[in-house]
């Protein structure tokens, strides 16, 4: 911890510990901060409170064995960190992936990007004080997680790709509850928007709130929706295009000044972007197999590999080094979570300590991300 933390207490200053249990940092995440009055004047997020050790779990597993844990580490986008594991061995392995496993595969993410998006957008108006977005966001987000797990079998810890495509083949009754999905949450939008968007309460709790401006977010190695909101378009997507996302039509959502609005708005376009890339996933899926033929036990070449995806909260990034056996030799996760926690660092102090809430919800951090 910090030295200045253990300086003497002023009449006019106190420390207060938010947290690790308290229920909007949304897991065993403890902020230690010191005030001035209301004031923020230090904060310090202490972090290891929930730590699992994936990493090292890698090294003492088949590549083909730590697949579960990976959608462990960020619950919320779990089918996206799956999707990036195994494409990163897939890359080290020169394995061809058939073309219809990798339009399913961008249905499921994007799905799961919205399903995550959804939670966070009715747990951020719920610790503001709004109850009622929180029913109509998870009524919605029900519809995806019976989607998902009718292909998966899961629905929030998904292990559903498999190196060389997907565990199981997508059939009619999925294309048309995922339709039906897509007109049903677009058929929301205007209820979401007077429910939250126009109401003047949010606003004042968000408008010009916890302000991340691009040379922070940039500094800090911040990604997803709060480099987005400083006016960065960056998405792996686009930047790096994987799997068929190339194929494919979407904008980048932005926003100007990098404040809690304008991170909420960025995220409420993006499950619209998600939905307009479902629909052209859908229309252009091919036949053909789901999985290429793969060896029993995957063994890439000796060499240090990196290959990155974007999840619900930025890039993620998988760094494995091989030594040519069937166990990774090292594996280093690149979470979005970690650098977008630590710039609270920078962000609270000088901000009502009533603020805390709105400024730690509109980051979206999963703190077993951050702890893995």
């Amino acid at each position: 911890m910090a030295n200045e933390f253990l300086e003497p207490i002023t009449e006019q200053t106190f420390y207060l510990n938010m947290g690790p249990q308290h229920p909007s940092t949304h897991g065993v995440l403890r902020l230690f901060l010191k005030l001035d009055g209301e004031y923020i004047v230090e904060a310090d997020p202490v972090i290891g409170y929930g730590h699992r050790g994936h990493e090292k779990m890698a090294e003492s597993h088949l590549y083909e064995q730590f697949l579960p844990n990976s959608s462990r580490m960020d619950y919320l986008a779990g089918l996206i960190f799956n999707h990036g594991y195994v494409a990163a061995i897939e890359k080290m392995a020169g394995i061809e992936v058939p073309p219809r496993a990798e339009y399913i595969r961008v249905i499921c993410a994007e799905l799961n990007r919205i399903s995550s998006h959804l939670l966070w957008f009715g747990t951020y108006v719920m610790d503001l004080g709004g109850f009622t977005p929180f029913l109509y966001s998870f009524d919605d987000r029900e519809n995806i997680l019976d989607i998902l797990d009718r292909v998966s079998g899961s629905r929030l810890t998904y292990s559903y790709c498999r190196f060389g495509g997907v565990a199981r083949d997508v059939d009619d009754e999925f294309i048309t509850a995922t339709h039906q999905f897509v007109e049903r949450l677009r058929s929301r939008w205007d209820d979401y928007h007077n429910l939250v968007t126009k109401n003047v309460i949010f606003i004042h709790r968000a408008k010009d709130v916890g302000v991340i401006n691009r040379e922070l977010a940039l500094r800090f190695g911040c990604t997803g929706p709060i480099l987005r909101a400083a006016g960065v378009p960056y998405d792996v997507r686009k930047a790096e295009p994987y799997s068929v996302y190339s194929e494919l039509d979407f904008e980048i959502p932005t926003g100007t000044k990098g404040d809690a609005l304008d991170r909420y708005l960025v995220r409420v376009q993006e499950m619209e972007q998600s939905l307009h890339i479902i629909e052209q996933a859908l229309e252009r899926l091919p036949d053909g197999a789901i999985k290429a033929a793969v060896p029993h036990k995957v063994r890439p070449p000796r060499g240090d590999y990196y290959f990155a995806v974007e999840s619900a909260r930025g890039a993620v990034g998988f760094y494995i080094v091989s030594d040519g056996t069937s166990y990774p030799y090292r594996l280093k996760a690149r979470v979005p979570s970690y650098g977008n926690l630590q710039v609270l660092t920078e962000v609270l102090p000088g901000t009502l300590v009533a603020d805390t809430i709105s400024i730690l919800g509109s980051i979206d951090i999963v703190v077993p991300e951050v702890d893995r």
